[in-house]
């Protein structure tokens, strides 16, 4: 199945229930890790909302509290590498276990920063769970705890990822043709 956003043609990569079931074996580990314990989620916008949202209703037997922030390093279908705070940090996240979702993690830049960030805040702990991960495109050493699925390094829209703010709602991943 092809979808067209704007100017580009995409194909599908991931369909829906291949998805979910990674959400939910990712949801079962984060269960295990945190039994008992407090987890503040932090999805970054706006891409993560959807698998945050999806990932939150598969954690069991731990305490979820949820917030967002927004930073933002694309233009189009390309990294700038700078990255914009446009929604901040939200307050008191010192001796907290933050679980940091995104929906996807290619160069890293957008994540490193963020960590810098969180580790003056002095979390008890900070994981990050992301749907996708191109470990071709990534250029940072730190690590990521919950990985969906690794991707080569092409462009892809669909659940929660977009295209100048358009395909965000497919629930599928799709790959640029």
């Amino acid at each position: 199945m092809l979808v067209t956003l704007k100017d580009k043609t995409f194909e599908i990569y991931l369909k829906e229930s291949e998805i979910k079931d990674r959400l939910k074996t990712i949801g079962q580990q984060i269960s295990i890790d945190f039994k008992g314990q407090d987890l503040l989620v932090l999805g970054v916008l706006n891409g993560s909302f959807i698998v945050m949202a999806d990932l939150c209703r598969e954690i069991k037997g731990v305490s979820v509290q949820t917030t967002f922030l927004k930073i933002s390093s694309y233009s189009g279908t390309e990294s700038t590498g700078i990255v914009k705070e446009v929604i901040g940090l939200p307050k008191d996240l010192q001796d907290k276990n933050i679980l940091i979702v995104e929906d996807i993690v290619d160069t890293g830049v957008s994540m490193n920063y963020l960590l810098h960030r969180l580790e003056n805040e002095k979390p008890k702990s900070i994981s990050i769970a992301t749907l996708l991960y191109k470990p071709e495109a990534f250029r940072f050493n730190y690590q990521l705890h919950y990985v969906g699925f690794e991707i080569p390094n092409k462009f892809v829209v669909g659940y929660g990822l977009d295209y100048d703010g358009l395909g965000r709602e497919l629930p599928e991943i799709y790959q640029l043709k």
